[in-house]
């Protein structure tokens, strides 16, 4: 099923080179066509094989991403808009998404290259910033999308919209439109709910909210939020799309969300099981 593989690293973790040579070596005995990152090919120290900047126009059959959930969030922007299956190792902290471990590599693989696995999608958000009548940046997000303040000490104003109503004014530390992967991340540090990955929806969580009744709320997946921006002076806010900043936002300006047509398709190991990550990783009893 997979004969085409595309690797992708974190950068500046010493645990990286080491789990990168097993990870060729068990490619190599598979007999499959390895494709390298730019930071794959530092570590590995490869000449023969392919190394690209994307994996955009390659014939590639799936994505192994090394490290963290950081990482396979920057092979998904890569490749969300060709269909590429995603997996993850996770030589990070948390690991929602990246949920093999180095130590499973052999067994693991084999067994999904073998075709014994488990294929998710997982759903993208689309932002847009219009000022002036006119869209002035695009971004897409696979965990969330944020207004917030930035070099200021006092709260923001935002205008929430959701399909054309309006919602309410909140004055907070800003806004996370957040997806169900999402919601395991910054959402649910700032008190936002868990959404199980396989439902259509989307959380907005405040973040720091003046009023303590401003609670979460949990949107139909096919909503479209609009965020309007009321801060006193250019330079107090941005857009940030999974944790990468976006642009800087300035009074009146409309940062519009909703759901991208296409999705992120993740593979994990056959019998994957999303409650039994949620109590490692959370510790739950």
């Amino acid at each position: 099923m997979f004969k085409r593989v595309g690797l992708i690293a974190k950068i500046g973790d010493t645990r990286i080179p080491d789990t990168l040579h097993t990870l060729l070596s068990f490619l190599k005995r598979r007999r499959l066509e390895v494709f390298l990152d730019k930071s794959c090919a530092q570590l590995l120290e490869a000449p023969l094989l392919t190394v690209t900047e994307t994996f955009v126009g390659y014939p590639i059959d799936l994505v192994i991403a090394v490290g963290g959930d950081g990482t396979l969030l920057r092979a998904a922007h890569q490749i969300s808009n060709h269909k590429v299956r995603l997996l993850g190792i996770n030589v990070g902290h948390l690991g929602f998404l990246a949920d093999i471990s180095p130590e499973e590599i052999p067994e693991r693989l084999d067994a999904i290259f073998d075709g014994q696995f488990v294929e998710e999608e997982r759903m993208l958000l689309q932002s847009h910033v219009i000022r002036a009548g006119k869209t002035l940046y695009a971004q897409d997000a696979v965990n969330d999308v944020l207004v917030h303040k930035w070099n200021i000490g006092r709260l923001i104003t935002l205008d929430i919209y959701v399909n054309e109503q309006f919602v309410h004014r909140q004055r907070s530390d800003g806004i996370i439109v957040s997806t169900p992967t999402g919601s395991t991340a910054y959402a649910l540090s700032c008190g936002g709910p868990i959404l199980h990955p396989a439902i259509d929806a989307l959380a907005l969580v405040p973040l720091c909210p003046h009023t303590l009744s401003n609670r979460p709320i949990v949107l139909n997946g096919t909503s479209r939020v609009e965020i309007v921006v009321g801060t006193r002076e250019a330079g107090q806010a941005r857009l940030t799309c999974d944790g990468e900043i976006g642009c800087e936002l300035i009074p009146a300006d409309r940062v519009v969300v909703e759901k991208a047509k296409r999705a992120i398709r993740l593979v994990h190991p056959e019998g994957h099981d999303h409650f039994a990550t949620l109590r490692a990783k959370l510790q739950w009893g």
